[in-house]
């Protein structure tokens, strides 16, 4: 009996057009910047998180939960500028990783001028009791927020306002690119796009940014509770950290905590205006009553990732702390945990060690993974192409059973249907022949089983991408 063979080429889905690629070139392309391995996919859904961090304290919206493959397709549609209506700007231009995802300018710009108010960091917004987003709460989850920037006309311009395009005809241009319609079929079973998928998958990206490695992390792991020293602090750290634990008045402390809850560093969601009232551009705004996790204010360098309250005034953490140790004035909304016996604003009477001792606990809450790990970056290259890795040109075997048949085993991308194909010569142009679809299991492996004839046969797993 000839043993059949089976041809190891790697299959690669490019936005530019369809590639059949053999193993020299595809191992030259996968060491460059904008090839997405679909065949081994990041660790999304299963990331560890620490057992002090309230399990209560998360946002998910049900039936959205993070999964690998969805988070893959959040994090190219987070970073693809096709979403915008001149292909210019994405969700990543406002939420930079190198900035906790927020922005240095107090207001991004986008494809028909600037913000009205400051890009907010991303940093572990799953972990919130708030479910709520945008400065003002008026998304009522996170799925509704993530389109919201794209049919806005200032800055993404899918708005069907002032001459724009619709959110419709986004999905209609997504649905002619190819790498779409793998990247949906790979997270929903077909390649259908809609608003509600497309929110979903944001979503779940979004979700699964966390930063839990910072010092703060480090100390609380090695104690019992919160409001005791920190055995890596020092001890302006955990003088700083008791600040923010206690109660203003008899507690001795700051009260911080009373709005931005320890460990996951949270917004109380009955929280109401901070005191902060001004608008970008001049005028009043007292609808603001969201805030991010006080994670990552600064980032490992010290350097602040972008300015602070919801127009980016305060260039520095000790001018928040200046500002709540003696709140500027009072407003219909203000919170009234800021408010003191017989309607006086909070003062605190903060010294100057205590002030710096705020600052220095405040900067133990910087991580340091989530500004470089790359499941997290963007996957284009820089002249924004990408190429999908949908069959590996590893762990390809042919095992042959010892009675007239041998087993196909090649690692793909989960849940993709492929063609089996054979040919009696592997260079043969237009004479494979389909034998059947096989679908990757579970684990991302095809399997299948196959005659071996008294002649040579060649055999191949080939991906089209699904119509739309």
């Amino acid at each position: 009996m000839t043993p059949a063979f089976f041809q190891a080429a790697r299959t690669i889905l490019s936005k530019r057009r369809w590639l059949c690629l053999g193993l020299l070139l595809v191992t030259r392309l996968e060491a460059q910047q904008g090839v997405l391995d679909l065949t081994t996919l990041a660790n999304y859904a299963a990331q560890p998180v620490p057992a002090y961090i309230n399990a209560t304290k998360d946002n998910t919206t049900p039936g959205n939960a993070i999964t690998n493959a969805g988070a893959t397709l959040g994090r190219v549609l987070f970073y693809d500028k096709r979403l915008s209506r001149n292909d210019t700007v994405s969700c990543s231009s406002c939420h930079q990783q190198s900035k906790a995802f927020g922005d240095t300018a107090t207001a991004s710009t986008g494809v028909n001028g600037t913000t009205g108010r400051h890009s907010m960091r991303l940093i572990n917004a799953r972990f919130a009791t708030e479910s709520r987003f945008f400065w003002d709460e008026r998304a009522d989850t996170l799925e509704a927020q993530t389109t919201r920037p794209i049919q806005d006309h200032v800055e993404m311009g899918f708005s069907a306002t002032n001459g724009d395009p619709a959110f419709t005809d986004l999905v209609t241009k997504l649905s002619t690119i190819e790498e779409y319609r793998v990247l949906f079929a790979l997270m929903y079973g077909d390649a259908t796009i809609t608003e509600a998928r497309v929110q979903n998958a944001l979503a779940q990206f979004v979700r699964s940014i966390q930063s839990f490695d910072s010092r703060y992390d480090q100390g609380r792991a090695q104690v019992a509770a919160d409001n005791v020293n920190f055995p890596n602090f020092s001890a302006s750290e955990n003088a700083g950290k008791q600040l923010f634990l206690a109660a203003p008045g008899g507690g001795g402390g700051a009260g911080c905590a009373g709005c931005h809850r320890a460990p996951e560093f949270d917004i109380d969601p009955n929280s109401r205006n901070n005191g902060v009232i001004t608008k970008i551009g001049g005028g009043t705004d007292l609808t603001n009553t969201r805030s991010p996790s006080l994670r990552d204010l600064e980032g490992p360098s010290g350097t602040l990732n972008g300015g602070l309250m919801h127009d980016g005034s305060f260039n520095s953490l000790l001018n928040v702390i200046n500002h709540y140790a003696a709140i500027p004035g009072d407003n219909a909304t203000l919170d009234p945990r800021l408010r003191r016996p017989g309607g006086n604003v909070q003062v605190l009477n903060l010294t100057t060690q205590q002030r710096s001792d705020l600052v220095a606990f405040l900067r133990t809450l910087t991580g340091n993974a989530v500004y470089t790990d790359p499941k997290w970056s963007s996957p284009f290259n820089a002249s924004g192409g990408l190429d999908l890795i949908i069959i590996s040109s590893s762990a390809i075997t042919f095992q042959s059973n010892g009675n007239g048949t041998a087993t196909l085993t090649c690692k793909a991308a989960q849940g993709l249907n492929y063609q089996l194909q054979s040919s009696p010569t592997p260079a043969a142009t237009g004479a494979w022949t389909n034998v059947t679809t096989v679908t990757a299991d579970a684990n991302g492996l095809l399997l299948h089983t196959v005659n071996v004839g008294t002649g040579a046969t060649f055999f191949r797993f080939t991906y089209t991408p699904p119509a739309s």
